[in-house]
């Protein structure tokens, strides 16, 4: 091959080549879950860029890819409680960025934004809740200071990421703080039990009182009608009579008078 042809296939070469690298400058693919920010010259575009394929300004432009999937982050947070007692706390945050935010995010914060916007802001909030409750209190608490927590992060954070949950895993206490609360625990269940047992058995004592006294004014009500009316009794043998005549009469007794003997006594 003579010189001038070898130039001519090299200098075809070297434009095959810039066509190419030129080419591939001037596209971009975005991932799917994922929102482009476009940075011309230093100069970011304030509209993002959906997901998928698209073009543009080779070797000046660049466009920097951001999550906008859920993420789940695990962080430690040490607390005081109301009591003074150290709390040591394992928080599981699940977030993501709204679509709308992702310009903004790659702007004004450097790196993850979970480092730099929500781990302070959520650490802030649950000592923020934890220090008007004692460390049992945590502990028993724990649902009721979780969505504190998540309702403090969300005003603190706004609307340019969304958490979507604050789940606090673990709880740990000192030996000495944990053997005391239940102690504790083991004492209010028995002073409860006690308590039960008390007004159990002044219930039962109320009960014996009511029937006795129901008892007694029946006996009262029964003997006053007995003494104005003495037919009363007799009435109440007939009542309870099972049929039967006696098999064993006494001496100078009928039938009739083994069964009715209150005529007899009640004649003058």
């Amino acid at each position: 091959m003579s010189p001038q042809g070898l130039s001519r296939l090299i200098g075809v070469a070297i434009l095959i080549l810039v066509l190419v690298i030129g080419g591939a400058s001037a596209t971009f693919i975005v991932p799917p879950g994922h929102r482009g920010v476009l940075v011309t010259l230093g100069k970011v575009s304030p509209d993002f860029k959906p997901e998928g394929f698209g073009f543009k300004t080779p070797f000046i432009s660049d466009v920097v890819d951001l999550s906008i999937k859920q993420r789940t982050v695990v962080m430690a947070s040490p607390l005081i409680s109301k009591d003074l007692q150290e709390v040591q706390t394992q928080l599981k945050v699940l977030y993501r960025i709204p679509q709308e935010s992702v310009v903004q995010i790659y702007q004004q914060y450097k790196g993850d934004p979970f480092t730099s916007l929500i781990q302070p802001r959520v650490d802030e909030a649950i000592k923020e809740v934890t220090k008007e409750h004692t460390a049992q209190e945590i502990v028993q608490e724990r649902a009721r200071v979780k969505e504190r927590t998540l309702s403090s992060a969300r005003q603190k954070i706004g609307n340019l990421l969304t958490v979507v949950d604050v789940v606090i895993e673990d709880i740990s206490l000192s030996a000495k703080l944990e053997a005391a609360i239940e102690r504790k625990m083991v004492q209010e269940q028995d002073a409860n039990k006690a308590v039960f047992e008390q007004q159990k058995a002044q219930i039962e004592a109320d009960t014996e009182v009511i029937r006795a006294k129901g008892e007694g004014e029946s006996i009262q009500i029964r003997g006053e009608a007995l003494s104005t009316n003495p037919e009363f009794l007799e009435l109440k043998v007939i009542e309870t009579w099972n049929g039967n005549t006696p098999r064993v009469v006494g001496g100078g007794q009928g039938g009739a008078d083994m069964l009715l003997p209150m005529k007899q006594h009640n004649q003058p």
